[in-house]
């Protein structure tokens, strides 16, 4: 059975600190990479996670208004559909680059979205 290959970008103040208080097993096919920011996440780390084999990306970043370097989500966000665009023109599906929302208190939802993310990813099967 194909289990993909999933990085993970998420942000040290929200999305890291929930993945610290998931307090169930989840999918372990998720990469995680902190970063100080989800605003700091740079289109081309994206597509270098692709180019070395990456099925799919995931970036977690702070929800609007809690980002701890005021817009850094928003830029993010605003980075990520532009991104799906690029991705779409070099033949990669958005369902495999997803964007969203944890805080720091949200375990239980951090385990729903990697979840989602892998099994999303699963059934695309692997990226050629």
């Amino acid at each position: 059975m194909f289990e993909p290959r999933i990085v993970g970008f998420l942000c040290n103040w929200c999305s890291y600190a929930g993945a610290d208080k998931a307090t169930r097993a989840y999918p372990p096919n998720v990469n995680v990479v902190r970063v100080m920011c989800s605003g700091r996440v740079d289109p081309q780390f994206i597509l270098k996670a692709y180019k070395a084999g990456a099925d799919g990306v995931l970036v977690l970043a702070c929800h609007p208004g809690d980002c701890h370097y005021k817009e850094g989500n928003y830029k993010a966000l605003a980075r990520h559909r532009i991104l799906l665009r690029v991705l779409a023109e070099h033949g990669i599906e958005s369902a495999r680059c997803r964007f969203d929302y944890v805080s720091a208190s949200e375990g239980d939802r951090f385990i729903e979205i990697i979840t989602e993310m892998t099994d999303a990813v699963r059934a695309l099967g692997k990226r050629s």
